[in-house]
């Protein structure tokens, strides 16, 4: 059976149309259109043309239809900003994640969705409230990737050739995923990991509505990040730009929403907070952060794959299991799918043992 879902997302991730496609495998485009909607097959020829052209394997074409993430369900930030090509690959990685996802809840027991349906508040209560839900009061947050992951967020990453691409977010069902741009600065990632936490408790049941969701997102991410409280208590008397560097080390975020965070809260007046911009963007800090933090990794991923390691499974068996290249699974896994020995024979459908993985804040 050939999978029109698959040759979509194989497309897309590659950046190409139908008619790119159709350009490169030889056929005209009603070819391709057809093959997508699934009115027939190609021929073998024309599949291996495809394989080379998309650099997946003829079986990955063989499998069951792809869960494919749309625009209508995923939060993206900087839409207006972002090439219609790019969104696409990125959103062909989420299908893609969605499979590597499955294969791992086979094995393993990961911990369940413990966010809030927070539609009714706004940003800023709401982050309170889900810090209260969490027992966080008002201290900083040493890992956001690592707290999402232990409250029940599946955290992937995107390793796209492109500042466009943020972060995006949805629910799969019941589960919701975050996807982050690992080419971000860790302060820039930090704050849109949060960004995305707050569509998924804010705009769960909503489509996604443009300038309106993304400035409630960034409000709660600004909130969720550095407490109300906790500013108020830290903030300087002369909040110079060299205070502010030393103090956003205190919730490791950036000296940009820093800043932002003091304006909002009325400590910096208008004319002082344009003036830090301003100081800001001639120091070049918009691109390039001064003393940067630490980029946050997942704690989940290296722990499946040092259990499948340990099973005789290396991470060549997990991508032909998927049937897709390795460098695909880098892509996903922040590049922590460490190497291990290949295992003789291919990885069992049916697990060993399923892992309850625990994270500890």
């Amino acid at each position: 059976m050939f999978s029109p879902s698959r040759l979509r997302v194989a497309r897309k991730r590659r950046g190409l149309n139908k008619t790119q496609l159709a350009e490169q495998i030889g056929v005209d485009l009603r070819s391709v259109s057809g093959y997508e909607r699934g009115d027939y097959e190609p021929s073998g020829d024309t599949l291996g043309r495809i394989v080379t052209a998309l650099r997946f394997p003829a079986e990955f074409f063989a499998g069951p239809d792809l869960h494919e993430p749309t625009n209508r369900t995923a939060s993206f930030r900087s839409m207006a900003r972002m090439a219609a090509s790019h969104r696409e690959a990125a959103l062909a990685s989420g299908a893609l994640a969605f499979l590597l996802n499955d294969w791992i809840d086979v094995r393993f027991t990961l911990p369940s969705p413990d966010l809030l349906d927070l539609r009714e508040e706004d940003p800023e209560t709401a982050a309170m409230m889900l810090r209260q839900h969490w027992m966080l009061g008002e201290k900083p947050i040493r890992n956001v990737v690592h707290l999402l992951e232990s409250k029940g967020v599946r955290v992937y990453s995107m390793s796209e050739d492109t500042a466009e691409v943020d972060a995006f977010s949805l629910w799969r069902e019941a589960t919701p995923f975050v996807f982050l741009n690992t080419q971000k600065s860790a302060e820039r990632s930090r704050f849109d990991a949060a960004h995305e936490l707050g569509h998924l408790i804010l705009h769960r049941h909503d489509e996604p509505r443009g300038r309106e969701a993304e400035h409630e997102a960034n409000r709660f991410a600004s909130a969720f990040l550095m407490p109300r409280g906790s500013v108020l208590a830290h903030a300087p008397m002369i909040p110079s730009l060299e205070a502010l560097i030393r103090l956003k080390h205190h919730w490791i975020v950036s000296v940009g929403a820093l800043a932002y965070r003091l304006h909002a809260l009325g400590l910096l007046s208008e004319w002082h907070y344009r003036g830090l911009c301003i100081e800001m963007s001639q120091r070049g800090y918009r691109s390039n952060e001064p003393e940067g933090a630490q980029r946050e990794m997942s704690m989940i991923i290296p722990k499946i794959f040092a259990a499948l390691r340990e099973d005789g499974i290396a991470k060549d068996d997990v991508s032909t299991a998927l049937h897709i290249e390795p460098d695909e699974l880098d892509r996903l896994v922040f590049g922590l799918a460490v190497m291990g020995v290949h295992s003789d024979g291919a990885v069992s459908p049916t697990p060993r043992r399923s892992p309850n993985l625990q994270l500890v804040k």
